[in-house]
């Protein structure tokens, strides 16, 4: 059936645009109701749940998050220092690593591309690869245990081998025939074109080291060293052990009554995800080109 007329066009746009309007409006209620119930009274989220329009504002929940503003000040710091430094060389291992397996001059690639993915058929267990961190690494109570565990993964190394195969190899070959070694192809010819991975695997592994709440969890008791994740969870448990201390009499019914729990989880929620958020505008126009990025003819 053939559009001809300039009225089916604009029926169609118009279909499309109101099931785009509601499908991102069903992806960002969810966060809209978060926000929301963050600056909502805690009796307000008792009587009515959680609401769209609060019932009453109030603040109380983000005083508890900052009634230690150096501590978690601190976690900031300890959070996106490791974040930037681990984005930065994890990437650029992978990438690398992809370069250099899905080279077809490369005559080992096949094997070291089974011993890699063997990895990830299973693992050797919490207790041997604890007692290796600890032991042998020195990783307790060391930034090295918030860096390096997440530095490298076999998955994305997949995702950039199979992304540097779109890209064709008679660029490489020019570029040989033209004097130029391998460190410079790589760098001046192979990165400019693969922009769109440098930002999706990089927001990938910058998600996962800015969630990253179990290593520090594992491996860190000094309270200076604890990532923004831990530190939050930590005066949740606080705030959970409270609650059951004043249940059995152990500590004052007026304080636990002014603690906001239920939005202070919502006010944590945002401290935690509100900065890795605003990180996304700025990569979400390379998502779209690579898209086509594999559109490359040799």
């Amino acid at each position: 059936m053939k559009i001809e007329t300039g009225r089916d066009v604009m029926v169609l746009k118009t279909l499309g645009y109101v099931f785009i309007f509601l499908f991102g409006f069903m992806c960002v209620m969810p966060f809209v109701l978060i926000v929301v119930s963050s600056f909502s009274s805690e009796a307000s989220i008792l009587h009515r749940g959680y609401t769209l329009i609060p019932e009453e504002i109030s603040l109380d929940a983000y005083r508890w998050v900052f009634r230690n503003p150096g501590r978690i000040f601190r976690a900031y710091i300890n959070t996106i220092g490791v974040t930037v430094a681990g984005t930065a060389v994890a990437l650029l291992m992978v990438v690398r690593g992809g370069y250099v397996l899905a080279r077809p001059d490369f005559s080992w690639r096949n094997v070291l591309s089974f011993f890699f993915f063997f990895t990830t058929l299973f693992s050797g267990g919490l207790v041997p690869w604890y007692i290796i961190c600890t032991q042998y690494l020195g990783f307790k109570n060391s930034y090295l245990a918030l860096f390096m565990p997440p530095l490298f993964s076999v998955w994305n190394l997949i995702v950039c081998k199979n992304f540097m195969k779109s890209i064709p190899y008679e660029i490489t070959e020019s570029a040989k025939v033209d004097g130029a070694n391998d460190i410079r192809i790589f760098y001046s010819l192979i990165l400019p074109l693969v922009k769109p991975l440098l930002a999706t695997i990089g927001m990938f592994i910058a998600l996962a080291y800015w969630n990253d709440w179990y290593n520090a969890l594992l491996f860190i008791t000094d309270k200076d060293k604890q990532s923004l994740q831990a530190f939050l969870q930590d005066m949740l448990q606080s705030a959970n052990a409270l609650k059951q201390m004043a249940s059995s009499g152990q500590a004052d019914m007026h304080l636990i009554g002014e603690l906001p729990s239920e939005t202070m989880k919502m006010a944590m929620t945002c401290v935690v995800t509100g900065p890795i958020i605003f990180v996304y505008p700025f990569v979400q126009k390379y998502f779209v080109k690579g898209l086509s990025i594999g559109a490359v003819k040799g």
